[in-house]
């Protein structure tokens, strides 16, 4: 009976032992691939920053210049969202904002906007979407250019009632057999430009 006993209790430790080792291997998996993918999407917002805002053109860290805005109307989501700033010699030169488009044809679109000191727009990306390849992912750059039409526009070269997509008496193509994504990304660019119209102090103060 005691040497049942005392088996059991090795058998115990031993899977005791296993279960521990099997816990930090996990954890340890976990910590590595988690810091891995959190460096892949800094990376990848870096990159998508720099085609926007080339570093040529300004001098500071744009990871870490940034402000925290809420406003569900303009950024289409109710969390806070981020702004970042280039600067040059510490004078602005351009924000860039990440507002959601939340009404493409497959769920919401999220955006880079970069836009000069000045209101005009520098360009536009789609960072992350679910749009209908062949269809409503011509909004990448490496399936068209059309987001490139976006350069340049501002609210006082092109007057509100014309950012629309030509279908609906606009400025901006759609794209053959999809107008739902174009149409939202456009509106979505459109919100971020009032803002920064409306809030242009609070947002380059600092």
């Amino acid at each position: 009976m005691a040497e049942k006993k005392t088996s059991m209790i090795k058998a115990g430790l031993v899977l005791g032992l296993f279960s521990l080792v099997g816990i930090g291997l996990v954890s340890l998996t976990y910590s590595v691939t988690h810091e891995k993918i959190a460096e892949n999407e800094r990376l990848f917002l870096l990159k998508n920053l720099q085609e926007l805002v080339p570093q040529s053109i300004h001098d500071n860290d744009l990871l870490a210049d940034t402000i925290q805005v809420s406003n569900a109307e303009a950024f289409g989501q109710n969390n806070e969202i981020t702004i970042y700033r280039a600067k040059k010699n510490e004078k602005l030169i351009a924000l860039i904002a990440t507002p959601t488009a939340p009404d493409g044809y497959n769920g919401s679109i999220k955006l880079l906007v970069a836009i000069k000191e000045n209101g005009e727009l520098m360009g536009v990306r789609a960072v992350s979407h679910h749009e209908t390849p062949g269809l409503g992912d011509a909004i990448d750059t490496n399936k068209s250019e059309w987001v490139f039409s976006f350069n340049g526009r501002s609210l006082s070269n092109l007057d509100s009632k014309y950012w629309r997509v030509k279908r609906d008496g606009g400025e901006f193509d759609q794209f053959t057999g999809a107008t739902i994504t174009p149409r939202a990304v456009v509106k979505a660019v459109l919100k971020t430009l009032q803002y920064y119209q409306a809030h242009k102090a609070e947002l380059t103060d600092g």
